[in-house]
């Protein structure tokens, strides 16, 4: 039998979590946490969302048909913004602003492979970015993690074959959380530039990194845009997940093919968020820096408060941006304990089999937990909640 692209890949393991909530009532005095996603729930600042209500009713052009690589103002912004985080030259024609990060990197994937083509993803993986590689005919070839849940380019290296297109790292990553070292980042763009294959680097938590500054220095190389293609998201820092505005960066050669990928898929980038990501990028600096400070605070919240769930056989394997990935001590695959964390903790969080390709034990014995929503209070009675689970320790 012939499968259909879709029928190719899995159910969208977001949507199928929410599946576990069906017929499930929540005590009054155990209500729900949810940490399954990893998007703000906080609607955008009020001067934002009041911009963005003066585009909607003084704007008649942004409820047209827009440029399908997005409007010049925000490309030339995210130029100048990217040029001097990372102290390198981008220009306008090397920015493509896309419906939401993950079209970037289902257009940097459509002007990279054909069919059977291969992208080497480490794991755990994003399921976006397999389901994506499934649904494209192109093989994901998993490169296991260290201890440290870093990735190694000489593992990266043994698998390139010659139908290998591209690295996809995540950094800071979903869904472990680790922040990939600036040199680790380089090794990895020097072994895709050895081989003639293209590093694709997704920023999208770059805003809510540990580090100060450039988290890497790929921009300062001249000729950066011959292997690497890189990806960011406004959905995260300016609170505009329902708005889909992200981007790539990479060759004006590719931006052209990218071009045509877009503009058969939504023809343009939804015009308001684009003002709003625009607006923001121009007037929220000091406003994110709080943002990232109070991530970073309850990044410090998971870390300190660890010990009385590693008491209990837990494992704090990576955190960092959005999330906390851990290893649980249940004699139970993942899979099973995370629906039953539902309905006995009242927690909605991923299994690690959602990040793992099926013959990766690992996932078995991992959770994700998506923090950014719960504040340091909320992730002190989750961590309650989680030590009261029976472990046999």
């Amino acid at each position: 039998m012939i499968l259909s692209r879709t029928a190719t890949t899995f159910a969208p393991p977001v949507m199928e979590a929410r599946r576990w909530l069906e017929g499930v009532c929540f005590p009054d005095d155990r209500p729900l946490i949810n940490v399954s996603q990893a998007a703000p729930v906080d609607p955008p600042p009020d001067a934002l969302r009041q911009v963005m209500a003066d585009v909607a009713l003084r704007r008649d052009d942004a409820h047209l048909y827009g440029p399908v690589l997005g409007l010049p103002e925000l490309r030339e912004e995210l130029a100048a913004q990217t040029s001097r985080i990372y102290r390198g030259v981008i220009t306008s024609g090397h920015v493509g602003i896309t419906s939401g990060c993950n079209q970037a990197f289902a257009a940097a994937i459509a002007s990279l492979c054909a069919e059977e083509d291969e992208v080497i993803l480490p794991t755990p993986w994003y399921f976006n970015h397999k389901m994506w590689l499934d649904m494209s005919g192109v093989k994901a070839v998993p490169l296991k993690t260290n201890a440290a849940l870093l990735p190694e380019p000489e593992a990266a290296e043994r698998l390139i074959t010659p139908r290998t297109r591209a690295i996809a790292l995540v950094s800071p990553n979903n869904p472990a959380g680790v922040e990939y070292p600036a040199a680790l980042i380089r090794a990895f763009f020097d072994l895709a530039r050895r081989h003639g294959i293209a590093l694709i680097l997704d920023e999208t938590y770059r805003d809510f990194h540990g580090q100060s500054g450039a988290p890497h220095g790929l921009f300062e190389d001249p000729d950066w845009d011959d292997t690497l293609i890189h990806l960011y998201s406004f959905s995260k820092a300016y609170r505009l997940t329902g708005h889909r505005v992200g981007a790539l960066v990479t060759s004006p050669s590719r931006l052209a093919e990218v071009e045509k990928f877009l503009d058969t898929v939504a023809i343009c980038p939804g015009q308001i968020g684009q003002h709003a990501a625009l607006w923001g990028m121009q007037n929220l600096g000091q406003w994110l820096a709080g943002e990232r400070d109070e991530i970073l605070a309850r990044r410090a919240a998971i870390e300190t408060g660890f010990p009385k769930l590693a008491a209990r056989g837990w494992t704090l394997l990576g955190s960092g941006a959005y999330f906390a990935y851990m290893a649980h001590p249940l004699p139970i695959s993942s899979a099973e304990l995370a629906p039953r964390l539902v309905r006995d903790q009242s927690i909605l969080s991923l299994p690690g089999t959602m990040f793992c390709p099926d013959t990766d034990n690992d996932g078995a014995r991992q959770l994700r937990i998506a923090f950014a929503n719960l504040d340091t209070a909320g992730i002190g009675v989750l961590f309650d909640r989680l030590a009261a689970v029976d472990t046999g320790v």
